[in-house]
């Protein structure tokens, strides 16, 4: 049994399940997203890839060899090739037929059934093209009201503002935040998605203080969570502690 150490005081900081909830089912699946839809995070985050044949599949790694044994680089092989790929379980053992790579309409209707906010990570740098099919996909469905995208690429940012101006979106930072970060930020209206050990309450403060919002990933210690609370980030992306 799977033993959770839950963060007992969210205040203000909404909850956002890493990977769909990636502590309690396989990442990236829909067994894991409906995991995190039925507790209360506040939004199911997921990473999306193109494939060769211009479909949009949800996987975190550019090879699917770590979840699933198979060594295929996701990008470089077409939806209905990875779909047939059996993920591994948690225990690395292949054996449910629901441990598959999702769609991204998967992903999408999940989250507007359950009535959660889509977190959708736009893996590598992306055409411009490709981002405004992402884009044009999830308004079909008329969920980009509640959708948020990050990514580490600039660019795919930029091209989700060129469809609207307006649209969530938050600039994901790794380990070392660049001396200009603020000022990016604040220059293109971006919230801030950044990495736990990168973080520190000057930036959060400086972040806020320009009117934008700071999210921290990815989160699995109660400790941390309830430092970040006490510093009021807006968000923490975790695996396992709602």
């Amino acid at each position: 049994m799977i033993q959770i150490k839950k963060l007992e005081n969210y205040g203000k900081t909404r909850m956002v399940a890493h990977m769909g909830a990636a502590g309690l089912e396989k990442e990236n699946t829909v067994a894991a997203y409906i995991a995190s839809a039925n507790r209360t995070y506040y939004g199911i985050e997921t990473d999306v890839h193109i494939t060769k044949d211009k479909k949009v599949i949800a996987i975190h790694d550019d090879n699917a060899k770590r979840v699933s044994g198979v060594d295929v680089k996701v990008e470089e092989s077409t939806f209905e090739e990875l779909r047939k790929i059996k993920l591994l379980d948690k225990d690395g053992v292949s054996n449910r037929s629901d441990l598959y790579m999702p769609s991204l309409e998967e992903y999408i209707g999940i989250c507007k059934k359950y009535g959660k906010v889509a977190v959708l990570e736009l893996k590598n740098r992306m055409e411009d093209d490709d981002v405004y099919m992402i884009y044009d996909m999830i308004e079909e469905m008329e969920y980009n009201e509640k959708t948020t995208y990050i990514s580490f690429s600039i660019d795919n940012l930029h091209a989700i503002r060129k469809k609207n101006p307006e649209q969530s979106v938050q600039y994901l930072i790794g380990k070392v935040a660049p001396t200009d970060l603020v000022e990016t930020l604040e220059k293109y209206r971006f919230d801030l998605d950044i990495y736990l050990g990168a973080v520190t309450k000057e930036l959060v403060d400086a972040v806020h203080a320009i009117g934008k919002e700071v999210n921290v990933w990815t989160v699995d210690n109660v400790e941390d969570a309830d430092a970040l609370v006490n510093m009021q980030v807006d968000y923490i992306t975790t695996n396992i502690l709602e």
